[in-house]
């Protein structure tokens, strides 16, 4: 039973520090404060996909298509997106990353990078970076479950 409750715990303690840590990797980024977190997630997803439809993207996120479409609205007027009529279906549409949608995201990555790799300087010894090295392929593991 301790063992078991041990587990726990450290699941418990895993997830707090993880939510922590991505709350404060995001606040890090002046250019990712411009869009919503949705608008985030939309410009991630074509990232991974490169097209999607927007209904695809409104499941995905788990939104209505009304709400996808302010988004997309958004994220269009941004200039973060574009939209083309499908090869295989002219009347629906294809949404892709634009290229400022690229540079954004490029940005966004090397601003938290930045962060992040002056944080770990600055707090961690030489022996707490080896540690955590170590466990990356541990996290890894769990995050390709």
């Amino acid at each position: 039973m301790g063992e078991q409750s041990d587990a726990v715990q450290l699941a418990a303690e895993l997830r707090t520090v993880i939510f922590r840590l991505i709350k404060k990797l995001r606040g890090q980024s002046p250019t990712h404060a411009k869009i919503s977190l949705t608008e985030r997630a939309v410009l991630k997803l074509l990232d991974q996909h490169q097209q999607l439809q927007p209904t695809e993207l409104a499941a995905r996120e788990k939104v209505t298509t009304q709400a996808m479409s302010q988004v997309l609205r958004h994220l269009t007027e941004l200039g973060y997106i574009t939209r083309q009529p499908l090869e295989t279906d002219k009347r629906k549409v294809g949404i892709a990353l634009s290229q400022e949608g690229r540079v954004l995201l490029e940005n966004v990555r090397l601003e938290v990078d930045e962060w992040l790799h002056v944080a770990l300087k600055e707090s961690c010894s030489i022996e707490e970076l080896a540690s955590v090295r170590q466990v990356l392929p541990v996290l890894t593991k769990l995050v390709d479950l």
